[in-house]
């Protein structure tokens, strides 16, 4: 149960306030408040494995693919990410626009977020990562999944590099 105070200063933060200061702290502004039973998750591990499967015959996993994207040789995978960012563009317009909800009726909202050179330097790191690894995070498990087990030394650096970031997330530029 929350006390007066607690109470009282969340209602004067104005929504964004709210909304930026929880994003520090938060895994997700859209958190849900319901508690649902395991099996409520497997829609989500098919859509994983279809999404997986795609990869794969897309070669969107293929080293050689990622290595060619890096010398700009190929636009195989600047084509692919480029439909994602207008997939995702247009669907965020449309659940904006029609206000659309979970599938459970809670509503979604969108967060601004203030721009920073973290997020340069973190997508350096991260580019620099992916083009020495050829492995993005979203398909380290289809990779793995393939039988390259070599990335699994890949798949242990995200997870270090993501413990260090949250352990130094204050001393970090923000």
């Amino acid at each position: 149960m929350e006390n007066t105070t607690t109470t009282t200063y969340r209602q004067t933060l104005a929504p964004e306030t709210d909304a930026e200061v929880r994003s520090l702290h938060a895994m997700c502004l859209n958190e849900s408040h319901l508690s649902l039973p395991w099996w409520h998750n497997l829609p989500y591990l098919a859509v994983g494995i279809l999404f997986g499967i795609v990869l794969v015959k897309g070669e969107i996993i293929s080293w050689f693919r990622i290595q060619e994207m890096f010398r700009l040789e190929s636009f195989h995978m600047y084509g692919v990410i480029g439909t994602a960012v207008v997939v995702g563009a247009a669907a965020v317009f449309l659940i904006k626009k029609l206000r659309l909800r979970t599938v459970y009726g809670e509503p979604i909202t969108f967060g601004k977020k203030p721009f920073n050179k973290g997020q340069v330097i973190g997508g350096l790191l991260f580019g620099l990562g992916w083009a020495m690894t050829g492995a993005c995070p979203g398909p380290l498990f289809a990779q793995i999944g393939t039988g390259a087990t070599v990335i699994v030394v890949a798949l242990l650096s995200a997870i270090a590099g993501t413990w260090c970031y949250g352990y130094w997330r204050e001393r970090l530029p923000h």
